[in-house]
């Protein structure tokens, strides 16, 4: 099944409703949001900074950026209106954040207008990634930032040992999620290929046991992609949830993604 992520403009309006909602429970756990806040340390931010958030969804990440930087400004930039709509109605109040729809490969921005892009959790659903670095690289004035934060899905896990049922699911919903699991692997090269020098990378990740709320949809999302398509039956997905939260509620869940952050410098024609 392919990354729903990639057309996401083009997915039924109730499909991009229920990842709203993903994507702003997934912002609000704790892990996340401390890795958000760690990378962020890493960009050396003016003042009055214009930011280009590149695939926002419903505007988490705008808004943590809009709330550091009340004398800069912040645009949002996704390709679905759905999540657009979303975003603008939570960022209510906030002056100095806007939100626009296109396409992070063709961005609707003039050259050299933003002072940092950041791309979190974006590039891996995006076919030719190297393209949307190269946009980002056009429109970061000179010293300009890159941040990208993103996932080592190779990495995500819910199993216990050898053959355990639930790596299929883990498994199965990476490859409903995430168009390119290896991208983290590949990307400071792709950095450096589109023109950028680099100034920091991090290893960051997730582990939920007690409390595994973003993991479980994960088990959920992996145990249905297996049924639609036809690899398991309705009963054994549904059985496959179940064991997910018996593990919760016996104290032996186990689920983990690792995480990638980088920071990089559009070199001004001087240095």
């Amino acid at each position: 099944m392919a990354d729903v992520y990639c057309s996401i403009a083009d997915a039924d309006h109730e499909v991009q409703e229920r990842l709203a909602s993903v994507l702003e429970r997934r912002a609000a756990d704790s892990q996340q949001s401390e890795m958000l806040c760690t990378y962020l340390t890493d960009i050396d931010f003016s003042k009055v900074a214009a930011v280009l958030d590149v695939g926002c969804g419903t505007g988490p990440v705008s808004r943590k950026l809009a709330a550091l930087l009340p004398a800069g400004s912040v645009t949002g930039l996704d390709p679905s209106p759905v999540f657009l709509a979303e975003a603008r109605k939570l960022a209510a109040g906030f002056i100095n954040l806007s939100f626009i729809e296109g396409d992070c490969r063709k961005l609707p921005c003039g050259a050299e207008s933003f002072d940092v892009v950041v791309f979190h959790t974006t590039l891996s659903h995006v076919p030719s990634p190297e393209a949307a670095l190269e946009e980002a690289f056009r429109v970061l004035r000179p010293g300009g930032i890159l941040a990208v934060f993103d996932g080592n899905y190779t990495t995500t896990t819910l199993a216990n040992g050898d053959f355990d049922p639930l790596q299929a699911c883990a498994d199965a919903a990476m490859a409903a999620l995430v168009h390119d699991r290896w991208l983290i692997h590949r990307l400071s090269e792709m950095v450096r290929g589109a023109g950028f020098s680099l100034v920091r990378q991090r290893s960051l990740g997730i582990i939920e046991t007690h409390e595994p709320d973003y993991m479980l949809t994960i088990a959920d999302r992996g145990a249905d992609v297996l049924a639609s398509e036809g690899r398991i039956g309705a009963e054994l997905a549904e059985a496959l949830k179940l064991e997910a939260r018996r593990r919760v509620t016996a104290g032996c869940f186990f689920g983990s993604i690792a995480y990638g952050s980088l920071v990089a410098c559009k070199q001004s024609v001087n240095n």
